[in-house]
């Protein structure tokens, strides 16, 4: 005997299947557009704190409610003078200094200095031979202008960033220079905020306690 409850729940579940997939597939799509998205790196630029193809979750809700922050590491849609020639290309870089921060190259033992107080980057990239990248190739005092952002990579010396813009600007003037190598702040996609592949790199990206001890613009 068959039992028709059974039977009914069936088929109530096949009527009910496309709708749940619909569902399913338009919650994901708003969690990539809104909240967090996963990006790949594809360059060496942010080693070793990211290696080639490490995959980063990024949480794009965030800078909804504040501005980027000193340390942490941002997606960004690149300038148009900073892609390579595929449009809309995504950056990752570390947020040096922010809107009004006066950012300096470089103290007596080879810091970057940032309003002021002398900023040490134990992230920065050490070869292999255990030689550890300048912090900067040249001497450079700027002011990070309002709206935007200045960004370094952790490799310094394989990183397309605002340091090689600034030194590459053709702008007549200083201000000029200053506005190539900064990026709109409105232009960050999101922060990441944790390695979750390979599993055996995961780890969360947290800003370095360095970053503490530098005082706010104008201070």
């Amino acid at each position: 005997m068959i039992d028709e409850q059974t039977e009914k729940r069936k088929g109530s579940f096949w009527r009910e299947l496309p709708i749940l997939l619909g569902v399913a597939i338009l919650v994901a799509f708003l969690v990539r557009a809104f909240v967090l998205q996963t990006f790949y790196i594809p360059s060496p630029s942010m080693q070793h704190t990211l290696e080639l193809w490490d995959r980063v979750l990024v949480n794009k809700l965030v800078y909804d409610f504040r501005e980027p922050r000193r340390g942490e590491i941002i997606v960004f849609k690149a300038p148009t003078a900073w892609q390579s020639g595929a449009d809309g290309e995504d950056f990752i870089k570390r947020v040096i200094g922010q809107p009004g921060d006066n950012v300096v190259c470089c103290d007596q033992q080879q810091r970057l200095v940032i309003n002021g107080k002398s900023l040490d980057e134990p992230y920065v990239y050490v070869e292999a031979d255990g030689t550890r990248n300048q912090v900067a190739d040249q001497n450079f005092d700027i002011t990070v202008p309002e709206g935007r952002l200045w960004v370094m990579g952790d490799h310094r010396e394989a990183s397309g960033d605002s340091l090689e813009h600034y030194e590459q600007s053709g702008a007549a003037d200083e201000a000029g220079k200053i506005q190539d190598a900064t990026i709109p702040a409105d232009s960050v996609v999101g922060r990441a905020f944790t390695i979750f592949w390979p599993v055996s790199r995961a780890t969360w990206l947290t800003v370095p306690e360095e970053f503490d001890s530098i005082p706010d613009a104008g201070k």
